[in-house]
């Protein structure tokens, strides 16, 4: 019986980075800095590990490994989108190679759109639950050995780490909204009837990832703590068309708030 390749990349990555650290983080856009203020930083290509290469502007595709205040931490620069007509088993693989690897939690962060008009560009969501539009499941015709056939997701998002966030947030002054994330498959951004739609089902954000990487890591009993950065106001909210390159400009803003934030929760959770 051959292995799963999540379970041969994680062979490869204790081959090549030897013991897991108990947290990893999947970069979104405009969290590079998170990366440069690690120390000791190890850098391993996606390809030379089993993890599949991503073909969206700043995924870089690299595993990283260093630490934030001493705390060892694992960072994925790259995730796979499916709006690139990519298998789920690919763009689920890197997060549980993480999970088979060791890693005790996973944090999930990306650039979404508001739905909610009291959001503003550059601010940070954290996630409570979602709402899948995507039309996939990572879990369809999956390998009963990685956990239940059909897992309870009523914990998808852990609410122990999501109280910690909250709570280091006002104790740093920052500004940290909660709520429902709305998961489409894109590429295009979404038209103003769903939007409407989105919101009155009571989604705050919307985004093309975080979903399919958090209902696999709750089948394998993967803690996650999520976060939307606001880069734009969803269709219709805003003046104007929606265009990539403004919208990594936001993102580059609020992961600016969000790299504190985040190196805090680290080293809490030595």
């Amino acid at each position: 019986m051959t292995t799963a390749p999540f379970r041969e990349a994680a062979q490869a990555i204790e081959r090549t980075l030897g013991p897991a650290p108990s947290t990893a983080v999947v970069l979104g856009s405009g969290l590079g800095s998170l990366v440069d203020k690690a120390r000791h930083r190890r850098a391993v290509p996606y390809a030379e590990i089993g993890l599949p290469v991503t073909s969206v502007s700043g995924h870089a595709g690299t595993l990283v490994t260093g630490r934030l205040g001493g705390v060892p931490v694992a960072f994925l620069s790259g995730r796979l989108h499916a709006y690139e007509g990519r298998p789920m088993e690919e763009v689920v693989r890197a997060v549980r190679a993480m999970s088979a690897w060791g890693v005790k939690r996973i944090v999930l962060t990306s650039a979404a759109g508001a739905l909610d008009p009291t959001l503003s560009p550059g601010e940070l969501l954290v996630v409570e639950d979602h709402l899948n539009f995507m039309g996939r499941n990572p879990l369809v015709g999956g390998d009963d050995s990685l956990g239940p056939r059909f897992p309870d997701l009523s914990r998808a998002y852990d609410p122990d780490l999501r109280a910690e966030a909250l709570e280091l947030a006002a104790a740093l002054g920052t500004t940290l909204h909660s709520g429902i994330l709305a998961g489409m498959l894109g590429p295009s951004y979404e038209t103003p009837a769903e939007v409407r739609m989105l919101a009155q089902l009571g989604a705050r954000t919307v985004g093309m990832s975080t979903v399919p990487e958090a209902i696999a890591l709750a089948q394998m009993g993967t803690p996650v703590i999520a976060f939307s950065m606001i880069s734009n106001l969803a269709s219709g909210l805003g003046d104007g068309q929606l265009h990539h390159s403004e919208v990594k400009v936001a993102a580059d803003e609020a992961g600016g708030r969000l790299v504190a934030l985040l190196q805090a929760l680290v080293e809490r959770w030595a």
